[in-house]
């Protein structure tokens, strides 16, 4: 089954901790082995997965994406002006597999997994899949 969560995302450029939602939807499942697969399909926002424990650690992410992808690049040709949005989405992925065993998820000590806006605010939609 393909579980569908929505979100609201408060800022133009934002990461959100979608880890608790993935856990209950693996949970839910009553699997004990496989993968779990979290896909976005925006072209302006991504899935990935780093540290959560410290604040810090994503605001550097996006400040640094946004270094490297300015707002407003003299040299971007899209007509709606939200090129740099798209840039960090393709850099940053849409979707993490994530393996899970005896229910739970593979993760280290202190990775979260994001959904990363980087065209908001908006109103968004992400997928969990769990595949045995």
């Amino acid at each position: 089954m393909l579980h569908r969560f929505h979100l609201r995302t408060n800022e133009r450029s934002q990461m959100i901790d979608i880890t608790e939602q993935v856990r209950s939807t693996l949970r839910q499942a009553g699997a004990l082995e496989g993968l779990v697969i979290v896909y976005c399909p925006h072209t302006t926002a991504g899935i990935t997965i780093n540290e959560g424990a410290d604040p810090d650690v994503a605001r550097d992410i996006l400040q640094h994406l946004n270094e490297l992808f300015p707002w407003n690049h003299p040299q971007y040709r899209h007509g709606e002006g939200n090129s740099a949005a798209h840039l960090k989405a393709s850099v940053i992925g849409t979707s993490q597999s994530i393996p899970f065993v005896e229910g739970k998820m593979v993760l280290g000590t202190w990775q979260s997994i994001f959904f990363c806006e980087f065209d908001g605010p908006r109103q968004r939609t992400f997928f969990v899949k769990v595949v045995l």
